[in-house]
């Protein structure tokens, strides 16, 4: 035997123990995470229905675009009246003359969305925003219908996804005589586990980076991770408006049950309060009204589609809003939230995405793309997206089906005398550090691996192939 032979073996020594470890954590991730990537996938599915067929709230409504137009505070009063005990809080204004106007209206405990066409001015249609296919979705892709629990759920699903990443790309790198081009495409004429190998390793890395940024903007919602860490210390400070009294209510008051509306780094943002003498010139005194709002939205740079919400009590004040976020438009760098005063009709704050913090431009960009706000290509990207990741899903639980040992889970092995590489120590504690919820399920993971009798852990050194 050679010296070069000599001295190459414990180098592919090491690089075998390590890579059967990297395996088995892969593994463990992947038996956690794989329910949720399907329903999160499967979801997704449905909300870019929901995004172009649809919009967020319910069905398009068209209508015939002659005659004269009803004013504002009129189709207000006929969606109003299409509910009983109904109360306003939002009004949708379209971007083109053929679309109703959408209000959200209050009635009977629930919020409930009304279409009206404005020549009329008369309710076209009414349905509760919780029946949209959109909502729907939406709850179950942020909470599994499980309020705080399924939203704890997600946040440990998201982080042992990037888990999943990070040990399937040291998986897919080319080693053993395979050459990149091979690890790039996959053999569709190969048959059995060696066919659905090939198409999880190919798909896994081109959806790999895509997959990290939709995990990371998931997480930027979360309950712990996303609102107790992140988003509070990139929330957008009041104090950058000047002597304007504050109300208790945030910016997340004017979200409407699971749907997110309003942008990332405003949610934790206390609200401007009407009633005082503040904030800069806007509409004349004792004219403030939808009609008048809406005239200074158009007057003043709001030229596509935009969002009123309505005061909800004496102190509350006239919101004017549009963003990608919502597909109000298609620009993420158009973001832009309006208050005015009820009583005075002055500005009390114009935010825009320039003022935003670099959290939160990354989320106004981010948002709109996970949600397939920004056009055509958008919505094909995460019509791909969510069924390559269905794809790669179900071509893991191939892969351990054809593999599985009778009466046993079919974890992989770890080479005889097996020690903890360093970089899965590593990998494991940098998740842990970053996300918390995480953590606590890999130190989960690790004591049951480590309670587990050697004979269902170990064996032999074997090929380091899966």
């Amino acid at each position: 035997m050679s010296t070069a032979t000599l001295a190459a073996q414990p180098d592919a020594l090491v690089s075998t123990r390590l890579y059967r470890a990297i395996w088995r954590w892969h593994f463990y991730a992947g038996l956690y995470v794989i329910t949720f990537l399907l329903v999160l996938a499967c979801t997704g599915l449905i909300m870019v229905y929901g995004n172009s067929v649809e919009t967020f709230l319910g069905a398009k409504h068209y209508v015939a675009s002659d005659g004269e137009r009803a004013s504002y505070e009129a189709q207000s009063q006929a969606a109003i009246a299409a509910i009983p005990g109904g109360s306003l809080k939002l009004m949708v204004v379209p971007k083109a003359d053929d679309r109703a106007t959408v209000f959200i209206v209050n009635g009977n405990g629930k919020d409930n969305v009304v279409a009206v066409d404005p020549y009329g001015p008369k309710a076209l249609d009414a349905i509760v925003k919780d029946d949209t296919w959109f909502y729907w979705a939406d709850h179950i892709h942020g909470t599994l219908l499980l309020g705080d629990v399924g939203d704890r759920l997600i946040e440990i699903a998201a982080g042992l996804g990037i888990v999943l990443i990070l040990t399937g790309l040291y998986m897919w790198w080319p080693r053993n005589g395979r050459s990149l081009g091979r690890a790039l495409v996959p053999n569709l004429r190969l048959g059995g586990r060696a066919f659905w190998k090939d198409l999880h390793v190919s798909l896994g890395f081109y959806i790999s980076v895509v997959l990290f940024f939709f995990l990371l903007s998931g997480l930027s919602w979360t309950g712990i991770w996303g609102t107790k860490i992140v988003q509070a210390w990139s929330t957008f400070p009041a104090a950058k408006w000047d002597n304007v009294p504050l109300s208790d209510k945030t910016h997340a008051s004017m979200n409407h049950g699971a749907l997110k509306e309003v942008p990332w780094t405003l949610e934790q943002t206390p609200m401007p309060k009407s009633g005082s003498q503040a904030g800069a010139a806007g509409l004349q005194m004792g004219s403030v009204n939808l009609d008048t709002v809406a005239s200074y939205a158009r007057a003043n740079g709001f030229t596509e589609q935009f969002r009123i919400n309505a005061p909800q009590d004496d102190g509350g004040v006239y919101t004017i809003s549009a963003d990608s976020m919502d597909a109000d438009t298609h620009d993420p760098f158009g973001d832009r939230t309006v208050h005015i005063d009820r009583y005075t009709g002055k500005i009390l704050a114009d935010v825009r995405f320039a003022d935003y913090g670099l959290a939160g431009k990354a989320m106004a960009v981010g948002i709109a793309l996970h949600q397939a706000n920004l056009g055509w290509w958008n919505t094909a990207l995460n019509l791909i997206f969510c069924l390559s990741v269905i794809a790669m899903a179900l071509s893991g639980v191939a892969m351990w089906w054809k593999r599985r040992p009778a009466r046993r889970l079919g974890a992989p092995l770890y080479p005889k005398n097996y020690r903890a590489p360093v970089a899965i120590v590593v990998i494991a504690l940098t998740v842990s550090v970053i996300f918390p919820l995480t953590g606590i399920a890999i130190v989960a993971f690790a004591i049951v691996d480590f309670l587990l009798p050697k004979r269902f852990k170990e064996a032999g050194l074997q090929p380091a192939g899966i």
